[in-house]
């Protein structure tokens, strides 16, 4: 890392409205380093990278890169200046192939003529640079793993000769292997002079791969930090502008009767003969790596994917889940992986999204009772400290977090006798997992049967009584809550003896 600043962001501030996003922000990205920018969300994380990035316009403040001072008035521009942004949801063409998805906008060369050839051998030199040789630059994009539509990503960055890249949340739906591949290429990147920004709410990624951490609250800079000698809790007080004692807030397990029972569930090609049972108060843990048939399993009980075979019964009872409205009748919730898709109507109010679930029960003889409505909707945002401006704000308009919040709430307000959670904390912040968390609590201590599926190891060793390992649509184990391990977590899911 040298002394020189490739990117330098001078009191940069950002209103939309009466809201001052950004209040006089600092920042510096030095060559040779991989910095992490943190904070809870609305932090005014994603708003700073966007004005680096060109999607928005700063209000006043300055930016220099490598010492002059550059207007960044587009997403061109950005890049023109070297600047390569990479979003959790990738930019890429799925029905093109990889070589052309990396010189999309350089296709042509010679008068609308395509050398094909020549394309592909640029292509395999990029991937053959990051270790990636094995990757086919006339393969789909769509056919290709996660991991690898990233690194196409990445040499798209590299074919245009950036310098400062940007992750944001990079390894939300990776695998372990995936991971650490992907960490590979960054650790190549810096000692190649890269500068890195690194956006993430895994702060044992942070202490992986980040050399220094920005970090932001509440619009305001909290300060720049060497991570050396730091320890996670230091980071998480900054982060949340408070001492956090409990990360995982404690429980008072009290476990009673079966409340649901899945039996020989079979599903497409990834549920193939699962059963499980979750009793009242209990919460069960799912874990597996991407692709074990963990959230297949959950929307084919819930009846979001057709169920081929398989019996569920609850309390008792055998039913049948033809649809979701079937599974919330029953009394069956399911807070989707894909908040944004299935988990939240984005376009219509705050109120609306967080009591849809129970919609009827504010109706009588045809007459809404729109101030009970509010009344109960409020109450459920408060519950989990959710952010909002008013209840008929869009839900787009809500930070990520807060919109996992809503999709939360709205199953707080059914009164569920069993809420299956797929990956709820990702792309969550730090304050806001451990209110889920005490909320989890608290629908397990009024005997409500809690399922949740995450990929964080630490996430679901912490909060789970009983976790069940899914591997290639089976399940290969349970650990009681004495018997849970890395270890053991790990060989069940690589199915590893």
């Amino acid at each position: 890392m040298t002394d020189k600043p490739l990117i330098e962001m001078k009191q940069i501030t950002k209103s939309y409205g009466g809201i001052r996003a950004l209040k006089g922000i600092d920042f510096h990205l030095y060559q040779g380093e991989v910095r992490a920018l943190l904070g809870e969300n609305g932090a005014g994380k994603s708003t700073l990278m966007k004005i680096l990035s060109g999607a928005e316009s700063m209000d006043s403040g300055e930016i220099l890169v490598n010492g002059e001072t550059v207007s960044v008035t587009s997403p061109k521009r950005s890049r023109d200046l070297g600047i390569s942004t990479i979003y959790q949801e990738f930019i890429l063409a799925p029905q093109l192939s990889v070589a052309e998805n990396i010189f999309l906008d350089r296709l042509s060369e010679r008068k609308g003529l395509i050398c094909w050839k020549a394309l592909c051998q640029k292509a395999g030199a990029l991937l053959k640079q990051m270790g990636f040789e094995n990757i086919d630059p006339m393969t789909k994009v769509g056919d290709l793993p996660v991991a690898y539509q990233q690194i196409v990503e990445i040499c798209k960055a590299l074919s245009r000769e950036a310098r400062v890249l940007i992750l944001d949340e990079p390894t939300a739906v990776l695998t372990f292997h995936e991971i650490e591949k992907l960490f590979q290429v960054i650790r190549k990147l810096r000692d190649e002079g890269w500068g890195i920004i690194y956006i993430s709410h895994r702060l044992e990624e942070v202490f992986q791969i980040c050399d220094r951490a920005t970090i932001l609250k509440d619009g305001t800079l909290v300060g720049a930090y060497e991570l050396r000698g730091m320890e996670k809790k230091d980071l998480v007080n900054l982060m949340v502008g408070r001492t956090m004692q409990n990360y995982y807030p404690p429980r008072e397990i009290n476990i009673g009767q079966e409340v649901l029972r899945a039996e020989h569930l079979k599903a497409g090609s990834l549920v193939d003969d699962v059963s499980f049972q979750v009793r009242a108060g209990e919460v069960l843990g799912f874990y597996g790596l991407v692709g074990a048939g963990r959230t297949e399993t959950m929307r084919a009980l819930f009846g979001a994917d057709v169920l081929q075979e398989g019996e569920i019964r609850l309390e008792g009872n055998k039913i049948q889940i033809r649809n979701p409205s079937e599974a919330v009748k029953n009394g069956i919730g399911l807070l989707p992986e894909d908040r944004k898709k299935e988990g939240v109507l984005l376009k219509l109010p705050i109120r609306w999204n967080t009591t849809l679930s129970n919609i009827k029960t504010f109706s009588f003889w045809g007459i809404h009772n729109h101030r009970r409505e509010r009344e109960v909707a409020r109450k459920a945002l408060k519950d989990l400290h959710t952010k909002y401006g008013s209840l008929e704000d869009a839900a787009n308009s809500l930070s990520g977090g807060n919109q996992q919040k809503v999709a939360l709430a709205k199953w707080l307000v059914a009164g569920c006798k069993v809420v299956i959670l797929d990956e709820p904390t990702r792309g969550v912040d730090i304050g806001a997992k451990r209110e889920i968390y005490s909320i989890i609590n608290e629908l397990a201590r009024a005997g409500t049967g809690i399922v949740v599926v995450s990929s964080e190891m630490e996430e679901i060793m912490n909060i789970s009584d009983r976790i069940l390992v899914m591997r290639c649509g089976k399940i290969t184990g349970e650990l009681k809550k004495e018997e849970i391990t890395e270890q053991r977590l790990i060989q069940l899911a690589m199915g590893v003896s």
